[in-house]
């Protein structure tokens, strides 16, 4: 089981979520799906808000090639990363990997679980939503813990299409 969490705040957000899924679902079946969530942007300011929605998938690809297809998703609906801009801007789509089973992987390509999804509300909120029982595999607390003590206070809403 692989737990993503995607996000657009340009373009049609709703349509670019609805491809990235589409995309997604070529090397993996969707077991679950978030209700979709606006949220305001986190570490930077921008005129648009996020969409964001996690997606938990069934894959025989290992965290690491399943890293590679999100960026290759990301290319594909238009995503660029300037390896010397800014850490956080607006962008067509962001694919992150939340968890993978209850495997702890850190290597210089990816961590997981997510190294910083404990401190984001837009994160918090659609996980717990879907898997409010789930045991963070370091931290020892459930999703549902997670999002009763995370400092963000920023605003998410659920919103229907």
């Amino acid at each position: 089981m692989i737990v993503t969490i995607l996000g657009s705040n340009s373009e049609n957000k709703h349509r670019q979520l609805k491809k990235a899924t589409h995309l997604l679902s070529a090397v993996g079946e969707i077991i679950q799906k978030s209700s979709f969530y606006e949220t305001e942007p986190w570490g930077f300011e921008a005129c648009e808000n996020f969409l964001n929605q996690v997606i938990v998938f069934e894959t025989p690809l290992k965290p690491s090639d399943f890293l590679r297809h999100c960026l290759e998703v990301e290319k594909q609906l238009g995503r660029v990363r300037n390896p010397n801009g800014p850490r956080y801007t607006s962008r067509s789509i962001d694919i992150d990997i939340l968890f993978c089973d209850s495997q702890i992987i850190d290597t210089p390509e990816l961590i997981i679980p997510h190294p910083r999804l404990c401190e984001r509300l837009f994160v918090l909120a659609p996980l717990a939503e879907i898997m409010p029982d789930f045991i963070h595999p370091d931290k020892q607390k459930s999703i549902q813990e997670l999002l009763s003590i995370c400092p963000d206070h920023s605003t998410v809403k659920k919103i229907q299409f």
